[in-house]
């Protein structure tokens, strides 16, 4: 193995699953069920997937037979019509989520693990599934006790621990509404969102801990607790071991105490709710405005999780799925989820680089993952540290790498095959935190190509349209969807009227949601993620993905981050700037520059080739790890700071100043 992977082609052949892979994948059981239950029968998997966008309601309601939902009562419709927005799935049923995610509790030995955990101050642990079960059950009773009922909102301020898994499942068990933001967050950040939802109750930690650093969250926690009136009680968990008194006006109970009282699973009640009851409130980043309150419901989540995580992520009883992330991210979410397979989740808190560069490869190989995610990016600076996971650590359990949070680049797939591991499934699904799932994503039974998602993913009727709605095929194009899609939003929280959502996602092609990414989609169904299309670059009627300008000029040595971004000037005109962020001890010199525009011209186009380029201290990503084009992009037109953006909302908040000392010193809405 090498740090330094061979020139690796867009599209290239990387890996193709054995016969036996096939054989074995979740995907392939559910289709020899289809067969016997429903004498269905398909070539491969487009013809799968073209089936499964075809005859929505049919697919739907065989994922929901295959898994076994439970429910109340059976469901009188699978899908009300294929109106967007407004349809309705699995009217009449009455479910629950977290049932479904601890339904493998009954089924478990005593020391079978459900949560591998680990932080910067805490050891690598496990908490089983009997010991997960009888906390659920224990803090879900404690809350139906004093008073939290089907509806109310509880939120969470605290770190990616079990605690923090156990209250969403308690919550959810009861039929209140769950929604969280992480730590990191400040006061400002999460007043904006849980302002909009008016919780009744909040989970909150003393602090968390960052690349050795312990943070003292309780002055935030006072000033969040003030800002909401509807709040009524807090529970305490001592993360940081830091004293509690006196510092907020509201009933304060510890974390501990709410889990005293034993409940066994026979005694205890799951409250199943209607199809569309809100499950939980995810937030969009806020970067750009306040964040949007996204509502999913219970069975829409359920079927969905199911579907995307066994039969396109290949969970099953024994997987270990790892993915890097906070819990105000969606993906938190998923990971919780992934027990809905019967698999096993690591939970880790902290930098990824905490004492070590490759400290989450060493978490893998220490808790036998199987299924390993993390952004793109934080795998390209593995790439410039020269780590070698492969040779370094036993990833031998390890089958698969998801790289999520930003287009992939065949260079990265190929790093991970010449570095990780030769026998490997990567892939890098992209959706978003409106659907809680992938758009376009992996499938293991599917080869793998360079820098390519491999499919559409069941039951999502994914295409890449122009701008009069025409499909396209080989050409960069905007991501739709053309049918409902159950974990598509209910709604969004406190917008009445459903304006607000209707104008996100429908207003450009109307009864059809338009993503707001670029991609194109290619003849054997593979797909290529160009960036958010409010961040196209505009170059002389051409649009231009940022991700086409980022692959080629993050492999120019000495550059270690980039960002670019498209700004009109005048009704005709175009201003294009680059900001590089270099390694040390490199400077931007007039030779760089050539060379970067020469590689560019070369690899990509003319049109690729900036206006300017920039040397600048780091580049500004949101607290989700995307890369924050379009707010820098509205600072740079002149827009106000505190319309463009909040400096809670990014993860490098000290950069700011100096992307707004480069606005001002532009004439604004001109060229420079």
């Amino acid at each position: 193995m090498t740090s330094e992977s061979a020139s690796v082609v867009e599209g290239e052949l990387l890996w193709t699953p054995s016969s036996k892979i096939v054989a074995e994948a979740q995907v392939t059981r559910f289709e020899k069920w289809l067969e016997r239950e429903r004498q269905l029968h398909f070539s491969d998997y487009e013809a799968m997937w073209r089936w499964s966008v075809s005859e929505l309601e049919t697919f739907w309601g065989a994922i929901w037979d295959y898994f076994e939902v439970i429910s109340d009562s059976a469901i009188q419709t699978v899908l009300s019509s294929r109106a967007m927005p407004g349809a309705l799935w699995f009217e009449g049923a009455r479910v629950n989520y977290a049932e479904h995610v601890l339904r493998h509790e009954a089924n478990a030995a005593p020391d079978e693990v459900a949560f591998y955990h680990m932080t910067e101050i805490r050891p690598l642990d496990t908490l089983s599934w009997v010991e997960l079960g009888a906390k659920v059950r224990a803090l879900a009773t404690w809350l139906r006790a004093i008073g939290i009922a089907p509806g109310d909102r509880v939120v969470s301020y605290m770190p990616n621990v079990p605690e923090t898994a156990v209250a969403m499942l308690a919550v959810t068990a009861i039929g209140a509404v769950w929604s969280a933001a992480s730590p990191e967050f400040g006061a400002k950040t999460v007043i904006e969102r849980f302002g909009q939802i008016a919780p009744k109750l909040a989970f909150v930690a003393d602090g968390y801990s960052f690349n050795g650093r312990q943070i003292d969250r309780r002055a935030e926690i006072a000033e969040i607790a003030a800002a909401l009136p509807s709040l009524e009680r807090l529970v305490w968990l001592p993360y940081l071991g830091l004293e509690r008194e006196g510092w907020v006006d509201r009933p304060v109970e510890d974390y501990a105490h709410t889990l005293i009282e034993p409940v066994s699973r026979e005694a205890f009640r799951f409250e199943r709710v209607a199809s569309d009851h809100p499950l939980w409130i995810l937030f969009s980043s806020g970067t750009t405005g306040l964040p949007k309150a996204i509502v999913h419901g219970h069975a829409g989540i359920i079927v969905e999780q199911f579907k995307s995580l066994v039969l396109h992520s290949n969970l099953r009883p024994g997987s270990r799925m790892f993915v890097f992330t906070t819990t105000g991210w969606m993906m938190w979410n998923s990971v919780v989820s992934a027990l809905i397979s019967g698999a096993s989740a690591v939970l880790y808190d902290g930098s990824p680089v905490h004492g070590q560069v490759d400290l989450l490869w060493r978490i893998a190989a220490q808790t036998r993952t199987t299924f390993f995610g993390a952004s793109a990016t934080l795998v390209a600076n593995m790439k410039a540290a020269g780590v070698r996971p492969g040779e370094r650590y036993d990833l031998s359990a390890l089958e698969v790498v998801m790289l999520g949070g930003s287009p992939s680049t065949p260079e990265t797939y190929g790093w991970l095959y010449d570095n990780v591991r030769r026998d490997l499934w990567v892939t890098a699904p992209s959706g978003g935190t409106e659907v809680c799932t992938a758009l376009v994503g992996g499938m293991t039974t599917l080869p793998v190509y360079a820098g390519e998602i491999q499919c559409r993913c069941l039951g999502i009727d994914a295409h890449v349209w122009n701008e009069v709605g025409e499909e396209l095929i080989e050409q960069i194009g905007e991501l739709v969807v053309t049918s409902p899609m159950p974990s598509a939003p209910l709604f969004f929280w406190g917008d009445a009227e459903g304006k607000r959502y209707f104008e996100s996602y429908y207003s450009t092609y109307p009864g059809v949601w338009r993503h707001g990414d670029l991609a194109e989609m290619n003849s054997r169904g593979g797909v290529y993620i160009y960036g958010r299309s409010d961040a196209t670059l505009n170059r002389y009627g051409v649009r231009i993905g940022t991700a086409e300008v980022y692959r080629v000029v993050e492999q120019v040595p000495g550059v270690t981050d980039s960002l670019v971004v498209c700004c009109q000037t005048t009704e005709a005109g175009f201003y294009m700037p680059m900001f590089l962020s270099l390694m040390p001890g490199i400077e931007l010199t007039a030779e760089l520059k050539d060379s970067i525009a020469t590689k560019l011209r070369s690899e990509a186009s003319p049109r690729h080739v900036p206006d300017a380029i920039f040397h600048v201290p780091g580049v500004p990503y949101t607290l989700t790890g995307k890369k924050m084009e379009v707010p820098i992009r509205r600072l740079i037109m002149g827009e106000a700071i505190d319309r463009v953006l909040s400096r809670d909302a990014m993860s490098n908040p000290a950069l700011l100043d100096w992307y707004v000392d480069f606005a001002r010193s532009r004439a604004v809405g001109q060229a420079p």
